[in-house]
């Protein structure tokens, strides 16, 4: 299978990088309007794989989809990140425009493939590809929840002293400061996270979740790019090996959770076949009301896109 990342800058090299070292693809095509830039970072990851004993070949082009023809998977960071003080939303109008160019070009050379949409304001922009593309839902969505997920079970694993590889979790809404961790849903090697964490504690990393990208923005002056693109890559894996994985992702909802026409992270099984399954809990009533609290900020700016693109048909 054939793998392109779109956008080489911090968390497209960073997926790309991530999916060399996994070595299960024979071809990652890094792409980017900026010349030199994605030939740069894919040729010093492939001077890497001797000392890191990997095969994958990543290969950099500018601006040319030709080179991404019959790609598989496509994985879309193209977008500017944001900066102090900006909100996700403050994004949309140029980001829109760059991910509206990038997906009717993925779509003119490889209409068959699965785009996971990475750019932000995330579900948003997932809901703009979508749009453009032209195709089933279950191949168009975006990562959001595996990277939020991953915010929360490190913050609990220092709380507790544990591997963030015991604590699994789900959180669900939208990619921003209204989205839902449900500790109801967290276990560390299957014990309830509310009998190894204080309830005030637990809320402390929980809002702290909630605005974990905007923690590293003021810390770096720039987005964070590590853990974002080895969350694509998780995907893009599950995806190509079929594995069935049940993650968090923001998906496209047709009646589930009583949501219907939006883009927003709910637990799905990610496969070969793109969203193979949107998995629906049992949520109470206040898991529910964050949800639908989420939903509608999601909705909000998934109108303010409507609009713009109203004004310039």
């Amino acid at each position: 299978m054939k793998v392109t990342v779109v956008g080489a800058g911090n968390v497209g090299a960073t997926c790309a990088n991530v999916l060399a070292h996994r070595d299960f693809l024979q071809e990652v095509v890094l792409l980017d309007i900026k010349e030199g830039t994605a030939e740069g970072k894919a040729l010093d990851t492939w001077q890497q794989a001797p000392i890191d004993y990997y095969s994958t070949k990543v290969t950099g082009v500018t601006n040319d989809y030709a080179k991404t023809a019959n790609s598989d998977v496509v994985v879309i960071t193209s977008g500017l990140p944001r900066k102090p003080g900006m909100s996700r939303d403050d994004l949309i109008s140029t980001n829109a425009n760059i991910v509206k160019s990038v997906t009717e070009n993925i779509a003119k050379h490889s209409p068959d493939a699965i785009i996971i949409v990475v750019s932000n304001p995330l579900d948003v922009m997932t809901y703009c590809a979508y749009l453009t593309a032209k195709k089933s839902s279950s191949k168009v969505f975006g990562m959001a929840g595996i990277l939020d997920t991953a915010r929360y079970r490190a913050f609990l694993a220092d709380e507790i002293g544990c591997s963030p590889k015991d604590i699994q979790a789900i959180l669900m809404g939208g990619h921003g400061d209204t989205m839902v961790p449900l500790p109801r849903y967290t276990t560390v090697s299957g014990i309830p996270v509310t009998e190894l964490v204080a309830a005030d504690k637990l809320e402390a990393i929980i809002q702290r979740t909630k605005v974990g990208g905007g923690e590293i923005v003021n810390l770096l002056g720039t987005s964070a790019w590590y853990a974002p693109g080895a969350a694509a890559a998780q995907m893009v894996e599950a995806i190509v090996k079929d594995e069935k994985r049940i993650f968090p992702v923001c998906a496209w909802l047709t009646g589930e959770y009583g949501l219907k026409d939006i883009y927003l992270g709910v637990p799905v099984v990610l496969g070969k076949n793109g969203i193979e399954k949107i998995l629906e809990l049992q949520l109470n009533a206040d898991e529910k009301a964050l949800l639908n609290t989420s939903a509608q900020h999601v909705k909000e700016v998934m109108d303010v896109l409507d609009k713009m693109q109203s004004a310039t048909a």
